[in-house]
């Protein structure tokens, strides 16, 4: 199995939405193709990748620096000697030569999203869904002894929109739980501390019993303001409160965690295993109570993720404290590999790139793998027919 050609590019997700620190109008995410020269089913085998929202295309990264090092490298370093089949493992050690260590931020979105790419290829060749490939890689000793066949999801929404008061939140919500959401996450920080408490009773009215709610800051608060909230959320059994603080604020984090019964919920933003490794040492975080969502396709993707886990373990964090940003098809994957807690939905936001297979639909708050081999592209028709014409 050879990759006969790299492709890549980029593709709008902008919209009118806003959180607390930043809108969506021109918000863009990287996408990438692998060719390969194995034929499956009379097709070549194509695995695709892409990031999740919130950090913008990494082309110029890709193109210069990330891409060259794979297309140039010879096929017995990026190959499994034993099967022939791409491993990615070995391409993320190929893309990151040459790459000094420190400041995770946009490299680690690039090589996440050529990681995403690389494991589809893999696991089309292999013939296996992709959560079965990770659980026989990398599940022994850190996940269950069989992969999961169904997770756990919320559905992420309840942004900001200019055009859309507390009827259209409501009514967005409510789409979520007819579809069969339990539970359900909206912002807060972008508007009075009034108004949000205002917009969480309007959501939390819809509710019926075992559903709950999550609140999300993205980073916006200090200190100060991120505890006023925190008093102020305690009246709610919320689901978690959600980045009250910068996301490598440990300190603050640490006073959070011990002025604040309810569970914290942070990672998004962390792009590496030692940055989780600080986080574990001085954020104070509870490994019974809180939630960490380091997303794979932000933070260099699978490998490192699994340095991740083992960071956490041996803080004596469970990966079923996890639970990724992201609502996409690979953090799926991982969630049903590794055992983690759920993993995040986008309903109705930043498609066609969230969600997951049209043939899984949502059910009492989960969603079943499916079992065709690869992440499950193909399962999206729309995200589909997007990648190969763009790419």
């Amino acid at each position: 199995m050879r990759i006969t050609k790299i492709t890549h590019s980029e593709a709008p997700i902008a919209s009118r939405i806003s959180n607390a620190v930043i809108d969506f109008s021109r918000m863009t995410v990287s996408i990438v193709a692998v060719h390969t020269d194995l034929v499956v089913d009379g097709e070549p085998v194509v695995g695709y990748g892409f990031h999740s929202n919130g950090r913008y295309a990494q082309s110029g990264i890709l193109a210069t620096r990330i891409l060259p090092r794979v297309e140039e490298a010879p096929a017995e370093a990026i190959t499994d000697p034993r099967t022939g089949v791409i491993d990615p493992v070995r391409v993320h050690r190929v893309a990151m030569a040459n790459e000094k260590p420190g400041g995770h931020g946009d490299r680690a979105v690039a090589v996440g999203t050529l990681d995403m790419a690389m494991w589809d290829a893999a696991a089309k060749a292999e013939g296996l869904p992709l959560f079965r490939l990770l659980h026989r890689r990398f599940g022994a000793g850190l996940g269950p002894e069989e992969p999961e066949t169904s997770v756990w999801v919320y559905a992420a929404g309840g942004y900001y929109h200019p055009d859309k008061p507390i009827d259209g939140l409501r009514a967005e919500i409510g789409g979520y739980l007819e579809a069969g959401y339990r539970d359900v996450k909206i912002k807060i920080g972008g508007a009075p501390l009034g108004e949000d408490l205002r917009r969480i009773e309007a959501v939390l009215e819809l509710l019926t019993e075992g559903s709950r709610l999550a609140v999300d800051a993205n980073g916006r608060f200090d200190l100060a303001t991120a505890l006023e909230y925190a008093r102020a959320l305690s009246d709610y059994d919320l689901l978690w409160y959600e980045e009250p603080v910068d996301p490598l604020d440990y300190r603050a984090h640490a006073v959070l965690a011990e002025e604040y019964a309810g569970t914290l919920a942070t990672g998004e933003n962390l792009f590496s295993a030692a940055d989780v490794r600080n986080l574990r040492r001085y954020g104070g975080l509870r490994p019974h109570r809180d939630v960490l969502q380091m997303d794979p396709s932000l933070s260099y993707g699978v490998a490192e993720y699994e340095a991740m886990l083992r960071e956490l373990a041996a803080g004596g964090w469970s990966p079923r404290r996890c639970c990724p940003h992201g609502g996409n098809q690979i953090n799926l994957a991982l969630a049903a590999a590794f055992g983690f807690g759920g993993c995040e939905s986008y309903p109705q936001v930043f498609e066609p790139f969230g969600g997951f297979a049209e043939t899984t639909p949502i059910s009492g708050g989960r969603v079943a793998l499916p079992e065709a081999p690869g992440i499950g592209i193909e399962l999206k028709p729309a995200l589909h027919s997007m990648l190969r014409e763009r790419l």
